[in-house]
């Protein structure tokens, strides 16, 4: 909607993984130094890790991208909660052999054959297996198996393998001891700091023609990190919403008070969202279990993205106090009930207003676009 606008090519921060906006930062650059060093060593596992939205699909998807399919034959995994047996048949399916009505057993051999079929032709098997994180400790053992695989002395099969930061944790239990001692190199990517926050930016907007419209000032770069931490996938939703707004309003200008505005409302959209299936949650499972409603809201917000975190009450709605069921003297009691009804209505409150400030946000925006369209000159009519 907004390229034509800036003079764009493309969407400069779509969030599906795109290789060819592969941004070089320096723990990317590390991260692809140990695959391209694994590749040259065809053999062992490459693990790969780092936060959710930090790059790492992008940064396999480049690597793919650069290899000769004459020299190499590469399949890629994105693993859920399998078993040994299902993962073993993704694998064989990955690398296109039949795996329907085939016994294990056959399926195995008919994997090594191939394995040994490319490696005579002279190419290499790669295995890159993304969500690493979710295999189960069964699948992993069953992919170190396969590892085996050898003609003479050379190994018929590599593995890399991508995942967030839990699967470290798989990585160090004790009974994958057999495994890291075959993982050959291991590296973990984090955020971008603020300089590089910059640079990602600018990277990925001089990937579609980008000539310093919109401009962005200082500041506007130190908001989206603040705002961002660093996460690209972060980045790319904030300014994604950053220009779209921006086409709105016809800004050629961006500065730090913009940037502010839309991850306030990307965090108010986020709020609402959340209230909702809190206030699901305490219909569902509230009555009576104000306690386990909270440690419930406590558990969701732990797992919760800081750019959408929302505050949590501490209490659900209806809580009193019984000083018949816990050590508690009547006034106590009291003075401890109407202290809860006053964080419940703050917090009523406080979620009324959020819904109201984002129902009027929304209605402006939906103002703006139809006067857009409506504003927009008719295309000129073919004269043939």
């Amino acid at each position: 909607m907004y390229e034509a606008f800036y003079g764009l090519s493309d969407k400069p921060f779509q969030l599906n993984p795109d290789p060819s906006f592969y941004f070089g930062s320096r723990q990317h650059r590390r991260a692809m130094a140990y695959l391209e060093y694994g590749l040259h060593q065809n053999e062992g596992f490459i693990v790969v890790t780092g936060e959710v939205g930090a790059g790492k699909t992008t940064i396999v998807r480049s690597l793919l991208a650069k290899l000769d399919p004459h020299k190499v034959v590469a399949a890629q995994l994105v693993s859920t909660q399998l078993d040994a047996e299902d993962t073993l048949r993704l694998v064989a399916a990955a690398f296109g052999l039949k795996t329907k009505d085939v016994a294990k057993s056959d399926l195995l051999l008919a994997l090594e054959a191939f394995l040994v079929t490319v490696t005579t032709q002279g190419k290499r098997a790669l295995l890159i297996v993304d969500e690493a994180q979710n295999l189960t400790p069964r699948a992993v053992e069953e992919l170190r198996m396969l590892s085996n695989f050898q003609l003479e002395t050379h190994a018929l099969l590599q593995s890399f393998l991508v995942g967030q930061p839990e699967f470290r944790k798989t990585m160090q239990s004790p009974h994958m001891l057999q495994l890291r001692q075959r993982v050959i190199a291991a590296c973990h990517i984090g955020p971008l700091d603020a300089e590089e926050t910059r640079g990602y930016i600018e990277h990925r907007l001089k990937c579609v023609g980008w000539k310093d419209k919109p401009q962005f000032q200082t500041d506007t770069f130190a908001a989206v990190y603040q705002a961002t931490s660093g996460i690209p996938r972060r980045i790319n939703a904030l300014c994604d919403r950053l220009l779209l707004a921006g086409f709105i309003g016809s800004k050629t200008a961006f500065n730090r008070f913009d940037a502010e505005e839309v991850a306030r409302e990307i965090r108010d959209e986020s709020f609402s969202i959340s209230g909702a299936a809190e206030g699901g949650m305490s219909g569902e499972a509230g009555a009576g279990t104000g306690v386990r409603v909270a440690a419930n809201d406590s558990r969701v917000a732990s797992t919760r993205d800081p750019l959408d975190a929302a505050p949590q009450t501490a209490l659900a709605a209806g809580l009193t106090i019984d000083p018949s069921r816990i050590n508690m003297g009547p006034e106590v009691a009291a003075e401890a009930s109407q202290l809860i009804a006053g964080i419940q209505a703050t917090d009523v409150e406080e979620r009324l207003a959020r819904l109201e400030r984002q129902g009027a946000a929304t209605l402006k925006l939906l103002q703006q676009i139809v006067e857009a369209v409506r504003t927009r000159p008719a295309p000129k009519a073919d004269a043939t």
